[in-house]
Parts: C-alpha cells; sequence; structure tokens
C-alpha cells in the first residue's frame, strides 16, 4: 500500500505560481511512477503531468507545458508539481497519483494505469 497526501494547494491570482506537493508514504517510493491530475467542476479529470520512477523522463498536458513542472525527491518520498503563470482555467482540485505497472511507462498520461491516489488539494486562481 501506498499512502499519498497532497498540499501547497491555496487561492492566488493569474499570473502567480504555486507549488503542489505530495509526499508519499508506504512502499518503495523510488520505483512508482507519479503523475498529477486535476479536476475541475463540470469537467472531467484530465492528465496534467507525470514522471517516471528515475526522474529521466516527464510528460505534460499541452495545456500546462512551459508553465508547470514536475519533479521528484526520491529521498524525501515528495513529488513536486511547480505551476508558474496560472491561469483562471488551472482552477481544480489536484490530486497526485503513484503506479508502477508497465502502463506507467506506455501510458502515462492514463488515470487507469495509476493504482494510488491522494485526497486531492484545491487550487484556485482567480482573474
Amino acid at each position: 500500500q501506498v499512502q499519498l497526501v497532497e498540499s501547497g494547494g491555496g487561492l492566488v491570482q493569474a499570473g502567480g505560481s504555486l507549488r503542489l506537493s505530495c509526499a508519499a508514504s508506504g512502499r518503495i517510493f523510488s520505483s512508482y511512477a507519479m503523475g498529477w491530475f486535476r479536476h475541475a467542476p463540470g469537467k472531467e479529470r484530465e492528465f496534467v503531468a507525470a514522471i517516471r520512477w528515475s526522474g529521466d523522463n516527464t510528460y505534460y498536458a499541452d495545456s500546462v507545458k512551459g508553465r508547470f513542472t514536475i519533479s521528484r525527491d526520491n529521498a524525501k518520498n515528495t513529488v513536486y508539481l511547480q505551476m508558474n503563470s496560472l491561469k483562471p482555467e488551472d482552477t481544480a482540485v489536484y490530486y497526485c497519483a503513484a503506479g508502477t505497472g508497465s502502463g506507467t511507462v506506455i501510458f502515462p498520461r492514463q488515470s487507469s494505469v495509476y493504482d494510488y491516489w491522494g485526497q486531492g488539494t484545491q487550487v484556485t486562481v482567480s482573474s
């Protein structure tokens, strides 16, 4: 089992920045691929970013590419999402997810390949 706890959400003005953290406990964190997803009211959950267990490969949704950066610190069992140049359309509940299957390598943008999810943290961007 892996427990994931997100933090760092809040209210920020458009153009501002936030850094989300996802602390993992349980099984060996370094073996897990990690992803960030978000869910806005009235919309389906969507992929934001993902990072392989080694940190060598990262993936981003087109809507956040160039503004968001995913990173991980395996020594601290934590994955981060640095969000810059925030827009009102980034408003959502952000979830981190962890997975070890081959699906995380082949389809890192698909939520179904992740086995464990956090409870989410709210990000609100005002215009």
